[in-house]
């Protein structure tokens, strides 16, 4: 767990990172779809970017992940992200909701996230974004879905 500024600028730059494109997983043997529904959205403006990686070094930002999945839709009352093609293995997820459809996290103090965030198995956030085995579930053959409550500290 981190501690301190450092952990709050940490999660801000993670979810910023979202907004970075990449490149679409290619369909295999055995893929399913992963589909989540997000929760708690304080209004409908803008969109929620969604990343999803079996990289446990790259979560929650997927910085540099040509494997990661990407998702991008209009936020509203009802929000539901989809992955298709996605391959058994263990995966992680990071939501943004960019309410102001300017690509980025915006932050408070250099630090403090503005905008809404979640991950999947909604891991609890203390002092920055949680580690990958916290929201950490496994994908088989069968389509896997989530609920993923948003999270607003502004």
């Amino acid at each position: 767990m981190r501690h301190g500024q450092g952990a709050l600028a940490a999660l801000a730059v993670a979810a910023a990172a979202l907004a970075i494109p990449a490149a679409p997983a290619a369909s295999q043997s055995g893929a399913t779809t992963v589909r989540i529904t997000v929760t708690n959205l304080r209004n409908s403006e803008g969109v929620v970017m969604a990343c999803m990686t079996d990289d446990e070094d790259r979560f929650p930002r997927c910085r540099g992940d040509a494997n990661s999945h990407r998702a991008n839709v209009p936020a509203g009352e009802s929000v539901v992200l989809r992955f298709d093609n996605v391959t058994p293995g263990t995966y992680a997820i990071a939501l943004l909701h960019d309410e102001n459809e300017n690509g980025r996290a915006d932050r408070a103090l250099s630090m403090i996230p503005r905008e809404g965030f979640g991950f999947s198995r909604d891991a609890p956030v203390r002092l920055g974004p949680p580690d990958f085995e916290d929201a950490a579930f496994e994908v088989g053959g069968s389509p896997v879905s989530q609920t993923i409550k948003m999270r607003y500290m502004l």
